[in-house]
């Protein structure tokens, strides 16, 4: 049985000619034994000319929380995979990660280099590998001031960055929120300056090339999925999803209508990540629209069992090749980079032809 990621399922067909992947920050792993983090090794974090500071940091975190820190942290811990990414885009590579396993399978936008202690899962990570790394910094995600990790790990005297992995209200601009909040925290804003005016730059680029297009309908989903049971489940990304404000900001209009609701999985999307859960006949709801899809290239993929169905098969958007496959790899909670490649995504199935 195939049960989804936290968060967002791969998806397949490598289209790689139409993605541009910018700003790559995969770095060489740090030594635990030494007091720094290697020199990065990737092609864009080693032509790198932005600055890190070096004076004694404070700020708020997502939770509220002020951490001060006597200088920017070099030897992070992070333990959410958007985070990963982020620090790996910032050149700065973390010496522990949850899930390093899952990060390599499901998130494509940065390589974890080899090397780097896994602390196993992210919600109860391996205390003692993980302070067995040194860390001078934990970077957690979280949405609650009373999380028990939390104050389980502050127990051990490191300090810990809470952030917020969403935000139905303004997705796009939380993704920003966190990856400049650990820049802050590693003296990396001006990279982290750099990497966001480049995104921007992309989507703007991306919007007028959509512009150009003459589209059957401005209509569209996009949705991953799992299997459950034996049955395919499915998750449309409704109203606040982050994929879905980037299909928008390309001048689509999002098909899924329910609002945001905390009862996630009983109608309504969730208030932080704009998810909603249906099956595979719930897809009719949208009609004529354009649809987009995450497929893991696994043996027990969900589409496998999508594509032999019926309903799958009348759908307007399937039977006129308007149903478009994500390459694989694309994280639907990702940092800048992974977005990046969800635009490129949009762009090269909406210009196909």
């Amino acid at each position: 049985m195939t049960t989804a990621p936290r968060f967002a399922a791969v998806t397949a067909t490598l289209v790689a000619a139409a993605l541009t992947l910018t700003a790559c920050g995969t770095t060489a792993v740090a030594d635990p034994a030494s007091g720094s983090v290697a020199a990065p090794t990737s092609d864009s974090c080693s032509a790198d000319t932005t600055t890190t500071a070096t004076g004694p940091v404070s700020l708020t975190d997502g939770l509220g929380r002020t951490v001060e820190l006597d200088k920017p942290a070099e030897r992070i811990a992070v333990l959410e995979w958007q985070q990963i990414e982020d620090a790996l885009t910032l050149c700065v590579t973390p010496v522990a990660v949850s899930d390093a396993a899952g990060y390599a399978t499901y998130v494509k936008a940065e390589t974890l280099p080899e090397g780097v202690t896994d602390v196993g899962t992210r919600g109860e990570p391996d205390l003692d590998a993980l302070y067995g790394s040194n860390p001078d910094l934990i970077i957690v995600e979280s949405y609650s001031a009373d999380d028990e990790l939390i104050a389980q790990l502050e127990g051990r005297g490191v300090p810990v960055l809470a952030t917020i992995g969403a935000d139905a209200a303004d997705p796009i601009g939380n993704m920003k929120g966190v990856f400049e909040m650990i820049a802050e925290a590693t003296g990396r804003t001006d990279r982290a300056e750099q990497v966001l005016t480049e995104f921007d730059e992309h989507l703007a680029e991306a919007k007028a090339t959509v512009s150009t297009v003459e589209l059957p309908t401005t209509d569209f989903l996009f949705f991953d999925g799992w299997i459950e049971g034996g049955n395919v489940v499915i998750r449309p990304y409704g109203k606040g999803a982050l994929f879905t404000a980037l299909g928008e900001q390309l001048g689509l209009t999002s098909a899924w209508t329910d609002e945001i609701d905390s009862a996630y999985g009983n109608g309504g999307v969730d208030p932080a990540y704009g998810l909603a859960q249906t099956d595979i006949e719930g897809l009719t709801a949208v009609g004529e629209a354009n649809l987009f899809f995450s497929n893991d290239d696994t043996a027990d993929s969900y589409v496998t069992e999508l594509e032999k169905s019926t309903i799958w098969t009348s759908l307007p958007a399937v039977q006129q090749d308007r149903a478009h496959p994500f390459p694989s790899g694309v994280w639907g909670a990702g940092g800048p980079i992974s977005n990046e490649l969800a635009i490129d995504a949009y762009v090269a199935a909406l210009t196909e032809g």
